[in-house]
Formats: structure tokens, C-alpha cells, sequence
């Protein structure tokens, strides 16, 4: 059994054919096809069948999986621990939600490289359902996105036993507009403030960076829940130019309260008023427990609770020195 066989395996276990693995890993269906066979072979198990719409995985093909993920994570891990030791410095990879590795991340990470000038940093932006599976199979160090606030809400991962998660700053969303939006009147009753019906979100048009619509972040659970879909939406390669279509008056948006502070100020920007908002959230940072994760990953999970973390967070990112940071990567999976 190797790691090549292992990794084949574990792509078409995530990806779901062999077909798609072997574009994952730049290789040949056949040299697909030929390790995941020598695995049964050897383990004396078919490991997977053809289903509707990809494979099944046998009992013992999801044993393997979870195990070779395992095993194949640690290989990545330990490879990167030997070139860090050549070269004297330390490697980050930070997974984020869209939004988040766009407006969250620049300025913390910006903060904690100058507190640790010899970490060179990758943001990795990914829809939240794949947070998780990145940490497991250690092609992230730290996870950060942004989770529901409410009371009694439950997180949907891994095991707690996997990964330790700490919240570290509370976040408003908030819907907004151009004062001049033509489809939001004002309330004169309320100081000319702009309002807008529940019922009426899913008949207005939204300005979305990508991820937008994430059912698993809260501004994305908040739009599903009321109807909001693709139809209604158009997305935008950032969040800041979705932000820029809403003050041109083009719709409505949905933004962190904190980070369009100086638009509310300017007045190109309005908080429209909507039962249910401002919707609460926090950012949590996730990384494997204990001796699991590398002494980076934990330096930066005790870092986003410093005081200098969160003053980096309210305040726009002044950016960061280019020989530490590296741009976002965007990273799509399928299953």
C-alpha cells in the first residue's frame, strides 16, 4: 500500500468518479483505476460501486477513506515540517469563507505577521461545508469563518473531539442600500429611514460577492431562509464590488456592519431596516486539537483573541508586506 494508491483513492472517494480524480491529480484515468485496484487486492475489498450519479462507498471503502485522508494528511504535514526546518521560517495556510478571505483575514493575518515576521502566509477561500474536511486532511492549519450567534444554534462539523473552535469577535450583518434606491421608499414616519418587508426580499435585487449565498454562513442561512436564490442575485467577483453596485443604486446588499462604517458616514451607503436584522454572528477560528496542529496554527488560534487582533479587525487592512503574505487561493470541491 502506498501513498500514491492511498491518494488516488481518497480523490475519488471525495470527487466521486474516477474520472474527476484524475483531473484533481493531473494523471490519467487509468492510473487511477490501476492503484484503487491494487488496493482491493490487496485489502480484499471491492471499496466502492457504481451508483446513481457516481459511486458508493462499501463499509469498509469508507474505513479506508477516513483512514487514508488520515495518512495522506500526515505525509503533506510532514513534508512541510522538513522544508520548514530547511528554510528557517514557518508556512500558514488559513482557510476561510469567501466574504471572510476577502475582508476578514488581510488585516489579521497583516497584524500577526508582524508579530511573527518569519511566517509566509495562503489564504485558501472555500464554501464553508469545506472547512472541516480541509483541516482533517491537514491542507489547512486554521479555519476562520463567520457562525450564527443565536442562542441554542448548533454547529455542524466534525466531532468535538476533532477540532477545537474559538469565537473571538461578535458581527452584525446588516442590509443595505444606496439612499437613492428606487426599489426601498423611505418611512416618513421614521425619520425618512428606508424599511423593507420580510416578504419582499426575494423580489428585490441583490448585490453578492462570492459565497454569498453560503447557506452555511449566517448572511447566507439569512437570504435562503427568505427566499433569496441565484435568480435573485448577482454575483460579483469581491465583496467590495458588490458593495460598489450597491451604492451605485444598481440594489441591495448585505455587509458586515463595521467594515462599511465609512460609507454609512459619507452617506453613499444606508442600513435599509428588515425584521430579523441586523443578523448576529461571530468569527470563530477552528484548528485540529492539541499536538494535531502545527505551533503556528496554535500561535494563531491565541493570536485572534489579543486585543491587537481585534483593533486589526475594525480597522481596514493597510496591507501587508509582500514577501510574507500570498494572495487568496480559491479553491473549489466536489462530491
Amino acid at each position: 500500500m502506498t501513498l500514491t494508491q492511498l491518494r488516488a483513492f481518497v480523490a475519488v472517494a471525495r470527487l466521486g468518479s474516477v474520472k474527476a480524480a484524475a483531473i484533481s491529480l493531473g494523471v490519467s484515468e487509468p492510473a487511477v483505476s490501476g492503484a484503487v485496484a491494487v488496493l482491493r487486492r490487496e485489502l480484499g475489498d471491492r471499496l466502492f460501486v457504481r451508483a446513481a450519479g457516481g459511486i458508493a462507498l462499501t463499509p469498509g471503502g469508507r474505513r479506508l477513506a477516513a483512514g487514508a485522508a488520515e495518512i495522506v494528511g500526515l505525509a503533506e504535514e510532514t513534508r512541510r515540517q522538513v522544508r520548514q526546518a530547511g528554510a528557517d521560517s514557518s508556512y500558514l495556510r488559513v482557510a476561510a469563507t469567501e466574504t471572510t478571505a476577502e475582508q476578514i483575514t488581510p488585516p489579521l493575518l497583516e497584524a500577526f505577521v508582524r508579530r511573527h515576521p518569519d511566517v509566509e502566509t495562503t489564504t485558501l477561500a472555500v464554501a464553508s461545508t469545506a472547512l472541516g474536511e480541509l483541516l482533517l486532511d491537514r491542507r489547512a492549519d486554521v479555519a476562520i469563518s463567520p457562525v450564527a450567534a443565536e442562542p441554542g444554534t448548533v454547529a455542524v462539523g466534525p466531532a468535538p473531539d476533532t477540532l477545537e473552535h474559538i469565537l473571538f469577535l461578535r458581527i452584525q450583518l446588516v442590509v443595505v442600500a444606496s439612499p437613492r434606491h428606487a426599489g426601498v421608499r423611505p418611512d416618513q414616519g421614521d425619520g425618512g429611514r428606508l424599511h423593507l418587508p420580510v416578504g419582499r426580499l426575494s423580489r428585490e435585487h441583490w448585490l453578492l460577492g462570492p459565497g454569498g449565498l453560503d447557506p452555511g454562513t449566517p448572511g447566507g442561512a439569512f437570504l435562503t431562509r427568505h427566499g433569496v436564490g441565484d435568480a435573485d442575485a448577482s454575483i460579483f467577483p469581491s465583496t467590495s464590488a458588490a458593495l460598489g453596485a450597491a451604492v451605485a443604486g444598481d440594489g441591495l446588499s448585505l455587509a458586515v456592519l463595521h467594515l462599511v462604517r465609512d460609507e454609512l458616514r459619507r452617506g453613499t451607503l444606508t442600513v435599509v431596516a428588515v425584521p430579523g436584522t441586523p443578523v448576529n454572528g461571530v468569527l470563530r477560528a477552528s484548528a485540529l486539537r492539541g499536538d494535531r496542529r502545527s505551533p503556528t496554527a496554535s500561535a494563531l488560534c491565541r493570536f485572534v483573541t489579543t486585543p491587537t487582533a481585534v483593533k486589526s479587525l475594525m480597522t481596514r487592512a493597510t496591507g501587508v508586506p509582500v514577501d510574507h503574505y500570498r494572495p487568496t487561493v480559491r479553491v473549489s470541491l466536489w462530491s
